[in-house]
Order: C-alpha cells, then structure tokens, then sequence
C-alpha cells in the first residue's frame, strides 16, 4: 500500500509538471518566444523541479514533447528539443545538492543541442555559435533567473509539496 501512494504521488507530480510545461510553452508560443533563433520558453524555468522531486525529470520531458508538438515542432526539434530537455532535466537532478550549480546543465544541454535543430531543421541562416549564443541567453533568462526565482518560492513548502511522509511527521509535532 505505501509503495502504491508513493508510485501514484510521482506520477501525479509528474504529471502538473508536464502539464505546467506544456502550458507555459504554449503560453510562450502566443508571444512568439517559444522557438527561433530567439526563445524565452517560460516553461524551461521547470527544468529545476529535478532540484525537488526525480519526478521532475519525465515531468519535463514529458512536457516538452507534447508541447513541441502541439505547437507544431519540426520532428528534429520533437526528438532532439525533448532529448535537450530531459539531458538537461537529468543534469539538474544530479547536481540537486548545489541549488545555484543545478541550473546550469539545462543552458549547457539546449546551447549545445538546439543551434543545430535551428541550422538544419529550421533552415534558419545563421552560424552556430550565434544559436548557441541567443538560445544560451533565453536558457539563461529562463533557467537561471526564472529557475532561481522557482526554487526560492518552494524552498519553504518543499517539504508540504514533495514529500507527503515530512508533511505527517510535521503535523504529529505540532
């Protein structure tokens, strides 16, 4: 019974993330910041929910891959965008002990990854380095500025939002 509450709660966390992706995403894609050699995805900031809950990583993985297609993604940007984001999801668990370090890999997987999707999928003109540039800038805007933003607002209820088990003992003490 305990390990079915538990398997539900990750999916059920999982789930609002992706779906907090997807939404941000389309959200973003109305301002036209969502793709391009230009993008602020709002939704990115969601990469350090890894910082809080594994449940984090399909969760923005997830999203990602529904939002690349609901806002008509090329299938280059579908696979490697989605495989950018959980690399970067993935980085941002593993390095979860350090709350400034843990944004970083997000920016370093999509700087890397996504100038190529824009190059060679998009056909956008342009260099690489100048992908890597401005889409390293939004990384930046989204999972640094926003993401630390992000972790500052639940650091306080993390234990209420993500761990059902604190949130009883927490309540038998008081």
């Amino acid at each position: 019974m305990k390990n079915t509450s538990r398997s539900i709660i990750f999916i059920a966390h999982g789930a609002i993330i992706a779906a907090l992706y997807v939404v941000l995403t389309v959200l973003a894609a109305g301002f036209d910041l969502a793709s391009g050699a230009i993008q602020v995805r709002f939704s990115e900031c969601l990469t350090v929910m890894p910082f809080f809950t594994v449940a984090g990583i399909p969760g923005v993985t997830i999203g990602c891959f529904l939002a690349n297609i609901i806002t008509g993604s090329a299938l280059p940007d579908v696979i490697f965008g989605t495989l950018a984001t959980f690399l970067g999801s993935l980085g941002t668990y593993l390095l979860r002990k350090n709350r400034f370090l843990c944004t970083v890999p997000p920016v370093v997987a999509n700087a890397l990854i996504i100038p190529f999707v824009l190059k060679y999928a998009y056909s956008i003109p342009g260099e690489l380095w100048f992908f890597g540039l401005t889409v390293g800038v939004g990384e930046i805007i989204t999972c640094v500025i926003f993401g630390q933003i992000l972790i500052t607002a639940l650091l306080p209820i993390r234990h209420v939002l993500f761990t059902p088990e604190e949130k009883k003992l927490f309540m038998i003490r008081r």
